[in-house]
């Protein structure tokens, strides 16, 4: 549940949770060996949050005061330090990088997108393709718009998924990041 707007992060953290959740482990640590001051916290906010939401944060604010409190101190970094983790430089590139490796995955890459849209449409959706069956409300096919972008105006979904959901997730795969953030896993 989440509070301040914030779809799936949730705000409000008790003692024992954040202990569960946003403690470093030993494996933590040691990669954090040779990161210092706003790098160090950065790293390992953006690891902890990758390990609970499998993916990254878009920003600093997605990543909610009490995990920020509690990562700073075991990383022995002001929490204030936080605010200057530079969200655009090299060193967050890295880190996402190195972040990435150590749980499996790599980098979503537009030929993941076209296979997860492929596989939504095949095996998820069980889209009808008869284009008068979509006028009556029946499912239909993706209709393609400008540029690949699916015309969600057309589109519903045979077998009463809400298709808002599944439709949302559709255009994500064809016009911005990928379901689930910009990872998947590697292999």
């Amino acid at each position: 549940m989440t509070t301040g707007g914030r779809p799936g992060v949730r705000q409000e953290w008790e003692p024992e949770d954040l202990i569960e959740i946003w403690t470093l482990l030993e494996e933590d640590q040691e990669r954090l060996r040779n990161k210092s001051g706003a790098n160090r916290l950065g790293f390992a906010l953006l690891l902890k949050f990758f390990e609970v939401e499998a993916r990254f944060p878009e920003d600093a604010g997605e990543i909610p005061a009490p995990p920020v409190s509690y990562v700073a101190h075991q990383v022995k970094v002001p929490t204030e330090q936080w605010a200057a983790y530079d969200w655009s430089g090299r060193a967050i590139k890295r880190h996402r990088m190195e972040i990435r490796r150590a749980f499996g995955f790599r980098e979503c890459t537009e030929e993941d997108q076209a296979q997860l849209a492929e596989w939504l449409a095949v095996e998820l959706c069980g889209v009808e393709l008869s284009r008068d069956r979509t006028r009556g409300g029946g499912g239909g096919p993706l209709p393609q718009g400008p540029a690949g972008a699916a015309d969600a105006g057309a589109y519903r979904p045979a077998g009463g998924l809400g298709g808002q959901h599944l439709r949302g997730a559709v255009l994500r795969v064809h016009g911005g990041p990928a379901v689930g953030g910009d990872s998947v896993p590697a292999g």
